[in-house]
């Protein structure tokens, strides 16, 4: 958040603290560029999909092939989505590990191309080497998200965004800016109607660069956000109707449960300890905003810019309690705006990069895998949050002897060999991977609940091997290429792969009504149950621990019965092939 130069400048290559004519040292890059590289490709190679992605190419790849478009298949997802999602699927080939590797790899290249796009927009405004070190920690925690995050609409929003940050920022005119800008934050909005508040702290980091481009941006970003709903819902027969029954079967949105006050404010205390398990940067955020404002100069500018902050904090927070679910991929932005201004607080510093505050940082890239193999006793929201703490005290002394170091040198740049310049450089460089590469390793967490690590990466994907072999044992008891109802969870469907006929290849609907009785006075309720007992498949999958015929709504349950034979589960698995019975047509 520096204070932007005049207009055309394009920021000085000169490295700040080294006096007139020294060349800056290329010693950083290759020590940045090398292990971020090997990070990435390690990602790529092993991480998979999490099963929310699983969910919706499974009703995609089922649906299609029952003759159903991406526009016409419910997954839970607005309609932009699924179209983004489908369109990453079909560069895919393969079976299913090459499949996901490619998926990944079009996933970190979107990511390449948002952190460079932010790059080119980012030299305008500040030295190449903060604008390395923001762009490049963007995307590297946008390339190496936790496996719950990644190719999410959180996370798909956040790549928009920062395509339309830069575009905000970078070109010289303003207006021609603002309507660059308007597309890639609509889309962002689109992604899952809740992410409007990735696009809007979009406009607030382009408010603290310049109060005009921002106030251009939300005059072009908010009506193309209304166009391309009225697209969506012109192009997707069924998409108002999704949109107005979707929130219904939330059991836990605040629209059923309340505004509890107390509840909200210790959940999101523990949600964001949790958060910052999966993705230590974020502990690093507070300290890194610490630093950055300590170098902008007027009260009223370090005022304002607190503000921003606090918005941007606060704007991301809320649309996870609005949702109620306390899902950690629904902050999936928050990393990402840490690593962003965590470049910023390295990259700025005009003396050397903050020491201690590094320093930690590298720490932190240890963090997840120690933690998650530490006591349960010591799994606690209060040892993360001590962590934090530790992070901020860092910054602080870097902020006291930055502000030390410019009373003595009095304007004057400190006398630094090139070399000396490199190595610092360099270090700051390597602790921004070792940081935000924390959350890739097998034994880093997959999910944490109350500060306690519940799934590691490793468990995690043990457990997708136990529901592939499952898939393979009921794909056998059934001819190639036979029609399936899916009264099962995305993963099942994802991994079993035979079509599906009708255009809710996943019986969400029929599933929420075991918890919430009104959902089957949906019209999408009504649409997804005719599935059950008109033109039925041949078989049916059902998943017990999922899907309860005995806890569903009673008449969905007896029409399940008086279509399907479903036999009892084996022991040690609840997968059963269910098989429609005589002289059901």
């Amino acid at each position: 958040m520096p204070t932007a130069p005049a207009e055309g400048d394009g920021g000085t290559d000169a490295a700040p603290g080294l006096s007139e004519g020294v060349r800056r040292s290329p010693l950083w890059w290759p020590v940045f560029a090398l292990p971020a590289v090997a990070a990435v490709v390690y990602t790529v190679a092993t991480r998979r999909l999490t099963g929310d992605i699983h969910y919706v190419l499974g009703a995609l790849r089922t649906g299609g092939e029952a003759g159903y478009s991406p526009s016409e298949v419910f997954t839970h997802r607005p309609f932009f989505y699924r179209w983004f999602i489908a369109g990453l699927d079909r560069i895919a080939f393969g079976g299913t590990g090459l499949r996901e590797t490619l998926l990944e790899a079009a996933g970190a290249l979107l990511a390449a191309a948002a952190a460079a796009a932010l790059y080119a927009a980012l030299l305008r405004r500040v030295t190449a080497w903060e604008a390395a070190l923001t762009a490049g920690a963007t995307g590297l925690a946008l390339a190496l998200a936790p496996r719950t995050d990644f190719l999410q609409p959180e996370w798909a929003a956040v790549v928009l965004t920062a395509f339309g940050v830069a575009a905000a920022i970078g070109p010289v005119r303003p207006w021609p800016a603002a309507l660059l800008a308007g597309l890639p934050l609509g889309l962002a909005v689109m992604m899952k109607y809740s992410t409007a508040a990735t696009a809007a702290i979009g406009v607030l980091l382009v408010y603290a660069v310049d109060r005009g481009r921002a106030l251009r941006l939300a005059l072009v970003a908010v009506p193309t956000a209304v166009v391309l709903f009225g697209l969506s819902v012109l192009a997707g027969s069924h998409e108002w109707q999704w949109t107005r029954d979707m929130p219904q079967i939330n059991q836990s949105a605040l629209s059923r449960t309340g505004i509890h006050p107390s509840f909200v404010l210790t959940r999101s205390v523990d949600y964001l300890a949790d958060r910052a398990v999966l993705s230590p940067v974020l502990l690093l955020l507070p300290g890194a905003l610490l630093l950055v404002l300590g170098r902008v100069r007027g009260r009223l500018r370090r005022a304002e810019l607190l503000a921003v902050a606090a918005a941007t904090g606060l704007g991301a927070l809320a649309v996870v309690v609005v949702q109620g679910n306390w899902f950690l991929y629904h902050a999936a932005q928050l990393p990402v705006l840490a690593a962003a201004l965590w470049g910023l607080a390295v990259g700025g510093a005009r003396r050397t990069p903050p020491r201690l505050f590094c320093a930690v940082s590298l720490v932190c890239g240890a963090l997840p895998v120690l933690y998650a193999r530490a006591p349960e006793g010591v799994q606690r929201p209060g040892v993360v949050w001590a962590a934090g703490a530790l992070a901020l005290l860092a910054a602080l002394g870097d902020a006291l002897l930055e502000a030390r170091g410019r009373r003595q040198a009095q304007g004057t740049p400190p006398a630094r060999g090139v070399w000396q310049y490199g190595v610092w450089h360099a270090s700051a460089a390597l602790a921004a991977v070792v940081c935000l590469a924390a959350s890739i390793w097998p034994g880093s967490p997959h999910l944490a609940m109350n500060g306690r690590v519940t799934v590691t990466s490793a468990a995690y994907l043990r457990g997708m091997r136990h529901i592939e072999d499952e898939a393979d044992r009921v794909r056998a008891g059934m001819p190639a290429g036979a029609p399936v109802l899916y009264l099962a969870f995305g993963d099942t469907t994802y991994y079993v792969g035979h079509p599906a006929r009708c255009r809710y290849p996943i019986a969400t609907f029929l599933q929420r009504s075991r918890f919430l009785p009104d959902v089957a006075g949906l019209a999408s309720f009504r649409e997804n149950a005719d599935c059950v007992d008109h033109d039925p498949a041949p078989y049916a999958l059902l998943e017990q621990g999922w899907f309860r015929p005995g806890k569903v709504d009673a008449d969905l349950a007896r029409r399940i019965a008086a279509v399907y034979d479903c036999p009892p589960a084996s022991a040690g698995g609840s997968l059963v092939l269910c098989v429609r019975r005589s002289g059901v047509r």
